[in-house]
């Protein structure tokens, strides 16, 4: 008794057939992409799931995975990854919030010497007490993790900025009379105190 195939077949037109004969030929499309373009076009010609992993030596669910993929949603959507749900996010807001309160607050408030924070003495200092505040996710807080949370709120603890405030309204003509006079009596204090040249 023959074979019967589970899955129906996979039609594909000439242009499509075209296109992944290319795709198998290519030495610059990812090597995934390449491997998925020569099971699809070994499954539209009727070859079986079993010799196609066998010849890609691969197994036959990740055969069946690329060709149900093609079978329901086309074969653009079988040569690409599937988006998938990620990692669960572990920071937390209020997480993130501590964060913020702390890089906004002084070291010298925590026992520290110093006026402002480096991004490593923040970084330690999340570590340390972040299990004690409640923060059990903030343990493992490194550099990077701290400046991105940091730069997402926009603050800067290692900076502080600086800006410039002309005090005296008059500084301007004050400091010209003070250069004039000194043209004036430098002449004479030369004369009245010789310099001596050794």
């Amino acid at each position: 008794m023959p074979f019967q195939r589970k899955r129906s077949a996979l039609v594909v037109t000439e242009k499509e057939a075209k296109f992944l004969e290319n795709l198998t030929a290519s030495r610059t499309e990812p090597y995934s992409k390449v491997k998925r373009a020569t099971m699809l076009l070994g499954y539209a010609r009727g070859e079986s799931i079993s010799s196609i992993a066998r010849k890609e030596q691969t197994n036959r669910p990740m055969v069946e995975r690329c060709i149900d993929k093609a079978l329901s949603g086309g074969i653009m959507t079988a040569l690409r990854d599937l988006p998938r749900s990620g990692r669960p996010r572990v920071i937390t807001d209020e997480d993130k919030a501590w964060v913020i309160h702390l890089a906004c607050s002084k070291p010298s408030e925590y026992g520290y010497a110093a006026e402002r924070w480096t991004i490593a003495q923040l970084a330690r200092h999340i570590r340390e007490h972040a299990i004690e505040k409640g923060h059990p996710s903030l343990t493992r807080m490194g550099k990077s993790g701290l400046h991105n949370i940091l730069a997402g709120a926009d603050i800067k603890a290692h900076k502080t900025a600086y800006y410039l405030e002309r005090r005296d309204s008059e500084f301007e003509e004050k400091m010209a009379q003070v250069l004039v006079v000194s043209a004036i009596f430098q002449p004479k204090l030369d004369g009245l105190f010789p310099r001596k040249f050794t």
